[in-house]
């Protein structure tokens, strides 16, 4: 008898995002396979090359492919590679987003910001969600089963920053077009959901978000395996009565009133 929680033995997963070694995506990526995932990955580089090869190493069936996903003509492409190659997609993780190799993200405010800069920003983080969505769904419809996964942040949908208004945008257009996903696609045993990382420490994180994380209330940023799990979980089977729903992994730090040094209230 199998004793483990969860198990993805014979689901393809699908992530995005899972070029960095030390990202959410690949992460996401070696649970699931170690779970039994037989795992597709999507990146914008040849990087994710490596990342196949690493989680082969691992014993699990893996491959990756580039697209950028904000080009519905790659998109829709590459899902359809991925689906001939693995016969199906039965679990995507939209974890694609944020920024992009070779591109820095644009802290300008509203007030200076260009249209073309707003533009890319819903584009990358909001548009690329529907994009590889709408791709992917007819073949959990045609199942009657599928577990989409959509990485938002807390930034946007509770929280935000100076000079993060397109990026708040897109993150909370993330969570409201979750929502109406759930709804049109519950009828067919498909759950949509969000997790909401907070500060998490990995190769892209700046001083400035290593300091945020020490003042959370458990003292430190996540280490990205634990936003991870927390997709895994929403991904499973046994997770067959959430949808439409928000995790927020982040430590506590939205939840305190109080963010300044500690000294002057802790």
């Amino acid at each position: 008898m199998d004793k483990t929680f969860v198990n993805f033995k014979n689901q393809v997963c699908l992530i995005t995002g899972a070029g960095s070694e030390t990202g959410i995506g690949f992460n996401t990526a070696k649970i699931l396979g170690s779970l039994g995932g037989r795992i597709a990955l999507i990146a914008t580089t040849d990087r994710i090359y490596k990342r196949a090869d690493e989680l082969k190493a691992m014993g699990i069936e893996a491959k990756g492919y580039i697209a950028n996903l904000m080009d519905r003509d790659e998109t829709n492409a590459v899902i359809k590679k991925i689906a001939d190659d693995f016969g199906d997609i039965h679990v995507l993780i939209n974890n694609a987003g944020m920024t992009q190799v070779g591109e820095e993200e644009d802290f300008t405010d509203i007030l200076n910001v260009t249209y073309e800069s707003w533009d890319t920003s819903i584009s990358r983080n909001l548009t690329l969600t529907f994009n590889v969505t709408k791709q992917v769904l007819p073949y959990m419809v045609n199942n009657n089963y599928g577990r989409i996964v959509n990485v938002s942040s807390v930034t946007g949908p509770i929280v935000s920053n100076p000079g993060e208004a397109s990026y708040s945008a897109a993150k909370a257009g993330v969570i409201g077009m979750s929502r109406a996903l759930a709804i049109e696609v519950g009828k067919n045993n498909i759950t949509v959901n969000n997790v909401l990382p907070g500060w998490i420490g990995t190769a892209s994180q700046t001083e400035a978000e290593a300091q945020g994380g020490l003042n959370t209330p458990l003292r430190r940023s996540a280490d990205a395996s634990e936003v991870a799990n927390a997709i895994v979980f929403l991904a499973s089977k046994e997770a067959s009565y959430i949808t439409g729903e928000s995790l927020v992994v982040d430590g506590g730090n939205t939840i305190q009133e109080y963010k300044g040094d500690s000294k002057y209230y802790y």
